[in-house]
């Protein structure tokens, strides 16, 4: 959380600084780019260089860990097919959603403009890939090679062919590959840890540099993203208590009271992990057998991110639509398909690194440009308290429909 703000209040500083001396000396504001701006963009090429081997490694132990667990049981089983399924149904909700909120809310086009340029977006966008394009490169013929020029989706294909074959492996053989590339993933967060320690300096730079190419406007487009993303985490939270309703069978007059503890810690600490006790007591309010719940939901927490297909998307799709990029069916489909492993990899990360981890392979796969992301990562603070909070509500509602408990209240209580 500390570091969250520290971010973000490196992003304030560095752009109120540039819109005040863009004020009282445009042409210094402006040389001052030359040594100001290459400090950002050499934080955020720190940031990129660890995103292909950490989003293997993550990919790998994501795939393997869901594959253990589905083999555990009955109970586990449907705990990992329920989770799925959610992540893919929020996912659908936000390509459809994101793109009719920003049809019915636009960024103006001065400030749309004034903000593209302050990222770097002045290029003409690469033309869509035809279906037969897509299709062909879906399977890498190498793998390395799709890797070093970051073709994400053939990478993540063959990644995820590799990870199940993992898991036909002896047990002696599958721990011994599970391993290695589990201490590649522990390895790669140390450096982005690093390099995420240096954030504050990078955001001022890049903050600064946007705020002397954009003017006022940059602080309008951030609001606008802020506003939109949100607008997708609040979808995700009705969408969640819907479910709990009608598919979980559990009256809101149930569910809501409690939740509330729940709300409280995932508002305050913004993390599942740290909600996970309110959430056990939560279950047991809510008639789950606790042997059953101390089951699904740490799964719940190390695997389900019901809210990260669909604010991860809604993050790329902004960015695509504030670059003038038209996105195809099959692109689409691609960022869902990518948005789901990434969802599924992204185990028990703090909120900046999964950020950059989870949606750079979204916008790469899609053909978004992930420089924005730099900047972005700094207001995530506030869409990731309505990321947390959905992600709770769905945590508790998917641990009651996969322990398969009546959905009736206990004796004694009115429903």
């Amino acid at each position: 959380m500390k570091s969250a703000w520290f971010i973000l209040s490196a992003l304030v500083v560095g752009m109120f600084l540039g819109i005040g001396v863009d004020i009282a000396a445009p042409g210094a504001a402006t040389a001052s780019l030359a040594f100001i701006e290459p400090v950002g963009l050499l934080w955020l090429n720190a940031l990129k260089m660890t995103i292909v081997p950490l989003v293997v490694a993550l990919l790998i132990t994501g795939i393997t860990a869901t594959a253990d667990a589905a083999r555990a049981g009955q109970l586990a089983s449907r705990a990992v097919m329920t989770f799925l399924a959610a992540i893919i149904l929020s996912g659908l909700m936000s390509l459809a959603l994101t793109p009719l909120l920003l049809r019915l809310f636009p960024l103006s086009p001065a400030a749309a403009a004034a903000l593209r340029d302050g990222l770097g977006g002045g290029g003409e966008a690469p033309p869509s890939p035809t279906f037969s394009d897509f299709i062909l490169g879906l399977v890498p013929t190498n793998p390395i090679a799709a890797a070093a020029e970051t073709a994400i989706l053939p990478l993540i294909v063959f990644t995820t062919v590799f990870a199940f074959a993992i898991t036909r492996l002896a047990p002696v053989q599958r721990a011994t590959l599970s391993g290695l590339f589990k201490a590649l993933g522990d390895a790669m967060l140390i450096v982005i840890g690093w390099v995420l320690a240096l954030a504050p300096l990078g955001v001022f730079a890049l903050g600064y540099a946007l705020a002397v190419k954009a003017g006022l406007a940059a602080f309008g487009g951030l609001i606008h993203y802020v506003l939109i993303v949100s607008g997708i985490g609040v979808a995700c939270i009705i969408f969640a208590l819907l479910l709990a309703v009608f598919v979980v069978r559990i009256p809101l007059t149930r569910f809501i009271p409690a939740m509330v503890p729940t709300f409280a810690v995932a508002i305050s600490t913004q993390s599942s992990l740290a909600s996970l006790p309110a959430m056990l007591k939560a279950s047991e309010d809510l008639g789950v057998d606790p042997k059953k719940a101390d089951v699904v939901l740490p799964l719940a927490v190390a695997l389900f991110r019901f809210t990260s297909t669909a604010m991860n998307l809604a993050v790329v799709i902004y960015v695509a639509t504030l670059f003038g990029l038209e996105l195809t069916p099959w692109e689409m489909a691609a960022g869902l398909a990518v948005a789901v492993g990434a969802a599924l990899s992204a185990v028990s990360l703090p909120g900046s690194i999964s950020f950059v981890t989870s949606i750079a392979p979204i916008a790469t796969a899609m053909g978004v440009p992930v420089a924005p992301l730099g900047l972005l990562v700094a207001v995530e603070t506030f869409p990731d308290i309505f990321r947390t909070v959905g992600n709770v509500v769905a945590d508790v509602a998917a641990t009651r429909f996969a322990a398969g408990e009546d959905a009736h209240p206990p004796a004694g209580e009115t429903p």
